[in-house]
This record gives structure tokens, C-alpha cells and sequence, in this order.
């Protein structure tokens, strides 16, 4: 029992060296087997990101107004994950963007540099994540923030359950295994108890809405890139992760 439950801590602990800049002990017990079972965690990192978020929001209201106190949470949440996503992103509509071959598309999304279709996809995802969350109520942020980290991590995990991994290699690679029926039960408990978290402190309606904002922004960026790519990339990941909680973020704005 000892054994399960130290590999299984291994296995949290690298999801939150790969998916967050949190501190963790140097040797975390890596293996290339536990790597792609953290993929089951990202939903709780998520949280836990949204959760650390929220705090700098809620801190930040006491003394300052909405507007700056979401635009200091937005930071917050880069910071924590060193913009992992918001990359993926700003790659994802680079490589797609300009129309290129598939292959092209993916060289693209290798490169570096920002061009002007990530630019700009990057500029109204952040604006319009503040302008929703600003539009909110202060205890709809706390809870939006801390339930769409978590949920849009999930979305990501589902377009590793029902999709194929398109690169020989990749900050993805490890992804390309899929995951486990155990592993994505753990993470669709995990986006349950975000719904629930809206439902019991909110409404039942707004955990509708959140989930159908969710849906939206996954199967909006989905139909972007799979028909291009005929499946997915890291970066991709990331995009999926942006729009879906974008999706929360318009579906709690739509529900008030």
C-alpha cells in the first residue's frame, strides 16, 4: 500500500512540475510510465492554479477595484504556469492561421517566434477572459476562476482520450498513450466536483451554463485544428484549454 500511494504521489507531483512553475522536490521519482499517468491530475492542477488565483483576486478587492483585481489574478495564473497555455495558443493559430499545408502547419507551431495570427488570438483571449470575469460578480470570479481552471484542464484530457497525437515528438509526446479508463475517471470526478463547486455556491443554472460554455469552447477549437492537423499537437492542447475556459467564463456571464 505504501508503494501505491508514494508512486501515486510521484505521479501528482509531476503533473505539477509539468504543468505549473510550483515548487516541488528536485527528484520527483520520474519515469516516462508516471508522466503520462499525471495526465489524470491536470484537472486538480487546474484547480489548484484557479484556487492560488482566486486568492490574489480576493486579496486584491479588499483594497482595489474588480477591473485591477482581475487583471493582477490573470497575471497570477501566467505566472503559475508560465503561460504554458496561452503559448499553445498563440502557436496553435500561427500554424493554422495562414492557410499552410499540414506539415507547414506543424513546423510553424515549432517555431519560437509569435506572429501576427498568435498575436492577435493571444491579445482576445486575455482581453476577453477580463472583460467576462470583470463583468461578474466578486464571489462568481472567485468561483469562476478556481471551477474553469479546473474544467478546461479537463477539456484538454478529453481531446487526449478520443484523439491522436500527430508529432513523432513533442512537449506532448508523453500524451500520445492516451489515458487510462482509471485515469480519466479520476479526471472526470475531478471536473464533477468543479461543476458542483458552481452548482452549491452559485446555482445549479450557472453550472449549466459553465458547462455549456465549456462544450462551446472545445468543440469550437477542435473544429479549428483536427480537420488541419487529423489530430492533435501539444500546442493544441493548450488552445483547447484557453477557449474551454474562456466557454466557463461567457457561460457564467450569459447565466447572470
Amino acid at each position: 500500500m505504501k508503494k501505491i500511494i508514494g508512486s501515486e504521489i510521484a505521479v501528482f507531483l509531476l503533473a505539477i512540475q509539468f504543468m505549473t512553475r510550483l515548487p516541488t522536490p528536485r527528484d520527483a521519482g520520474f519515469t516516462s510510465e508516471r508522466l503520462t499517468a499525471a495526465t489524470r491530475y491536470y484537472p486538480l492542477i487546474g484547480m489548484i492554479v484557479g484556487l492560488i488565483s482566486a486568492g490574489v483576486f480576493y486579496g486584491v478587492h479588499l483594497i482595489l477595484p474588480v477591473l485591477i483585481a482581475v487583471l493582477l489574478s490573470t497575471a497570477a495564473g501566467l505566472f503559475l504556469t508560465g503561460a504554458f497555455h496561452e503559448d499553445g495558443l498563440a502557436d496553435t493559430f500561427d500554424g493554422i492561421g495562414g492557410g499552410a499545408s499540414k506539415d507547414r502547419a506543424l513546423d510553424i507551431m515549432k517555431d519560437s517566434r509569435i506572429g501576427v495570427f498568435g498575436a492577435a488570438a493571444l491579445i482576445l483571449a486575455l482581453s476577453i477572459k477580463i472583460a467576462a470575469l470583470s463583468s461578474l460578480e466578486p464571489q462568481s470570479i472567485v468561483i469562476g476562476l478556481v471551477a474553469a481552471h479546473g474544467l478546461s484542464r479537463f477539456s484538454s484530457v478529453i481531446v487526449i482520450a478520443t484523439s491522436r497525437y500527430v508529432r513523432a515528438e513533442g512537449a506532448g509526446k508523453h500524451t500520445s498513450q492516451g489515458i487510462s479508463g482509471a485515469g480519466l475517471t479520476v479526471a472526470t470526478i475531478t471536473a464533477a466536483l468543479c461543476l458542483t463547486v458552481i452548482a452549491y455556491f452559485l446555482s445549479p443554472a450557472a453550472a449549466l451554463w459553465s458547462a455549456a460554455g465549456l462544450c462551446a469552447g472545445h468543440v469550437f477549437m477542435r473544429a479549428i485544428f483536427e480537420r488541419k492537423l487529423g489530430g492533435y499537437t501539444g500546442d493544441t492542447l493548450g488552445a483547447v484549454q484557453q477557449t474551454s475556459e474562456i466557454g466557463v467564463y461567457l457561460g457564467l456571464v450569459a447565466w447572470v
